[in-house]
Formats: structure tokens, sequence, C-alpha cells
């Protein structure tokens, strides 16, 4: 054998491992895993280093070498934009597109849907059925009065009525305190200038426009009638009678059982507006922006009644020799 030809032949075999190396990181590269049965969920704790989300995402199945993806991401420098979260996989995917997601923070998400006149009680028990911890902790969150003053709203004992109705996509593992957070700021992002100057020159400040916007909302049963509704308080208002609304008796009953008696509209508590003059110490629910407009710009009329027709809506009266009559027609069915 020629010396040429040796030196050549332990050129190639110096080589071999590289070229091997190199292929098996292409073959790592281009082909994903056999996509699990059922979606696989992997937490990448915060502060956890490079070989610990290797590490982990091995274990789970979702990468075939914790070794070569580190090397991946090294390469691409992408190791420090690794975000911590909780993320699903229910499909094959290339350690790159493994990468990318982790990069990106695409983490779990869940939909929690916030029904406009929800109280405080009804959405700490959501968020805690949706995983988001426990409804007690919520809620003692919600009465946390430093909390309450760190978003700048109004002084009140807690934060019904400020927790804005909508859905929403929060990450998995989600802290309560920013889920209250991002709630607050949908409320006030719906305070427009002309809201607050019309609130204003009703004479409501934040606090009474929200309480009385929650009344609405649980008085109307559609969208339509709100701003009839909210002449009807506005009009009390102004001439010091009773709001006399049930919603707020409701709110003031502690385990209120489902029916409402000539007792309870008796007892006196902060929110019996049957028997307090005025609007009740805060709100009773969460109203949606079409409840705030209707309280800050009701509509004009001379209404003081409205009782329900049994079909979703109101009928309106100006006097209680007419409100009698409508009670009688559809409350009571005579007449």
């Amino acid at each position: 054998m020629s010396k040429r030809r040796l030196l050549i032949i332990i050129a190639g075999l110096c080589l071999l491992p590289p070229l091997i190396l190199a292929g098996q990181f292409a073959v790592f590269l281009l082909r994903p895993l056999t996509p699990p049965a059922a979606p696989t969920l992997v937490t990448i704790p915060p502060g956890a280093t490079l070989p610990v989300t290797a590490a982990t995402l091995e274990r789970a199945g979702v990468i075939a070498s914790a070794t070569t993806f580190r090397l991946l991401a090294r390469y691409t420098g992408e190791v420090s934009k690794i975000k911590a979260g909780v993320y699903a996989f229910n499909a094959a995917a290339t350690p790159r597109e493994v990468l990318r997601r982790l990069a990106a923070g695409d983490v779990l998400k869940h939909r929690v849907t916030i029904i406009e006149g929800m109280n405080l009680r009804e959405i700490a028990a959501r968020f805690a059925a949706a995983g988001f911890g426990s409804a007690g902790d919520f809620l003692a969150l919600t009465k946390d009065r430093a909390f309450i003053r760190s978003l700048g709203l109004p002084e009140a004992a807690s934060l019904e009525g400020f927790l804005f109705p909508e859905t929403y996509l929060f990450a998995a593992g989600v802290s309560q305190r920013k889920i209250i957070e991002t709630m607050t700021a949908e409320f006030r992002r719906h305070l427009t200038p002309e809201l607050t100057r019309a609130a204003a020159a009703a004479g409501l400040d934040l606090l009474k426009l929200t309480t009385l916007a929650s009344i609405i909302q649980k008085e109307a049963g559609n969208t339509g009638e709100m701003p009839l509704i909210a002449s009807v308080f506005h009009n009390r208002l102004r001439r010091r009678m009773p709001l006399q609304a049930d919603p707020t008796v409701i709110y003031g009953i502690p385990n209120f059982n489902g029916n409402l008696t000539k007792r309870d509209l008796q007892t006196h508590t902060p929110y019996n507006t049957y028997r307090i003059p005025g609007l009740p110490p805060g709100p009773i629910s969460s109203p949606g922006a079409d409840a705030l407009v209707a309280a800050a710009m009701p509509a004009a009329t001379t209404y003081l009644y409205f009782v329900a027709k049994g079909d979703g809506t109101h009928a309106f009266s100006s006097n209680l020799r007419d409100h009698n009559v409508a009670v009688r027609r559809y409350q009571l069915r005579r007449g």
C-alpha cells in the first residue's frame, strides 16, 4: 500500500466520527418523535437551567436527546429566551419546533369566561374550578386593602364590581394576583373619558357609578332596557326615594336560598334598599360595559317604577297607580 493511500485512509478514519455525529445531529433535528397518545404537559420551572430543561423534555418523551437539544439551543443562541411555564405537546414536533415554542413562551392557556352580573364568590369559584388556586385565597386577595390601593381603585371593602366580565386566556400556573390585575385593568379600559365625564355630571364618582351599574346589570333582562332602568334609579335618587331593588336585598342575605320573603325585605342590612336611602355601600356584581354606560347616561324619562313582565322585559310607570295596575297584570295576573 502506498504511503499516499495510507494517509488518505487515515484522514478518512479521522473524519468519520465527526461525520457520524453530524449525521446523528441532522437526524435529531429533522425527525420528530412519535406523537403522544394524549397531550403531554411539561412544566419548565422559573429559573430552570438549560440542562434541567432539556432533561425534563427528554423524560417527557418530547425530544430524543437532552445532550443534542442543549447543543441546538446553544448553537441558535436561544438559551436565554426559554421561558418558564406549562407547555402542552400533543403532536409530533422537531426539536427546532420545540425550541421555538419554548423561546416564544407558547405556554398552555386556559379560557375562563366571567359573565356579566357574577359576584366575587361566583368569580372565585370559576377560577378555582379552572385550576387557578383556591376560591378562599382568591376572595381573601380581593379584600386585601393594601392590594386594592395598589390597583388605583376606590377605597372599598372589596373588589366587588371591579373585576370586568370578559373571556380571558390565562397561562397555567399564573398567580391569582396577576389574574385580578388583568381583570381590573380591563375594567379601567372601559372607563372612557366620555363615560367618566357623564358620570361626574350625574353626581357619580367611580364607586357610585360601579355600584349603580351593578344593580342595573342584575335588574335588566336585556341590554336595550338598561338605560330605562337606569332612569328609574336616577329619578328615585333625585327624589330621595328608596331604590327598592330586590337584587341588593338578596346580596345582603348570607346563604340566600333563592326565595325572597317579606321578612327579608323588612330586615335591615347595609344592602337592603327598601330600608336604606340611596345607594348601598358598594357594588353587588360585576357590571358589563352596557350597564356602566347606562348608569352614567340614563334615558330621559319620568319613570319611577318597573315590574317584570315575565318575558325578560319590564313595564315602566311614572306613578304608583299605573305601577299597581302593571303589577296586577304581570305579577298577580289580574285585571
